[in-house]
């Protein structure tokens, strides 16, 4: 199929796959959300209530991300295999930090990832509650109390800042979805949602190591 094999489809595939990324972030941190309220065993009760919704959900996930790592590395090893040199001085007239590093940013967020599954998600079933639930917000605020785990989480979330920051807008270009009258207001509202994500994720480990959560 073309899509799998054109560089265009590959990247449309990628930029897909992207933006289904960014909706799981934004849906993660929604209900990460509930340490604020100490409603998060609740949350998770729910969530483990309804099995067959969960891991369809997590085998989607897992398909976007591996096309987004696949056809991001090959497309990485196409582009610096070719090298053309007047496209080379003219790309980097106009990138940015988050642009030059994007194979850099996104393997620190995979190499995260799978620091974070490990942590609290193959550990083992956390204790439980007083009402007998999983106590994941006990594994939480234990998990976040040490503060080089905290800078690890806060390095890993700024990486993951300047990776969306670029890929939010680029994944609306590749698809087309972008005009030279509407990139400006693309460009900055990817900053944005990069900004709001980057508050809100960090804001949880460090709200905890600084007692704020308990």
């Amino acid at each position: 199929m073309r899509l799998f094999s054109s560089t265009v489809g590959r990247k449309n595939l990628m930029a897909l796959s992207g933006q289904a990324l960014i909706a799981f972030v934004v849906m993660h941190l929604l209900g990460n959300f509930t340490v604020y309220s100490g409603a998060l065993n609740s949350y998770a009760e729910r969530l483990h209530s309804l099995p067959l919704l969960v891991w369809s959900f997590r085998l989607i996930m897992l398909a976007a991300l591996t096309l987004h790592v696949f056809y991001g590395a090959i497309i990485t090893l196409e582009n610096r295999a070719a090298k053309p040199q007047a496209y080379a001085v003219t790309k980097t007239q106009k990138a940015t930090f988050a642009s030059k590093n994007m194979i850099w940013t996104g393997s620190a967020i995979a190499a995260f990832l799978l620091y974070h599954l490990i942590q609290f998600t193959f550990s083992g079933v956390p204790g439980r509650d007083l009402f007998s639930r999983p106590d994941v917000f006990g594994m939480v605020v234990q998990g976040f109390s040490s503060l080089p785990v905290v800078l690890v989480y806060v390095a890993s979330i700024t990486a993951l800042f300047y990776h969306l920051s670029h890929g939010i807008q680029s994944s609306f270009q590749t698809l087309g979805l972008n005009s030279e009258a509407a990139m400006p207001f693309i460009m900055k509202s990817a900053v944005i949602i990069s900004l709001v994500l980057f508050g809100g994720y960090s804001s949880i480990p460090l709200f905890i190591l600084l007692g704020a959560v308990r």
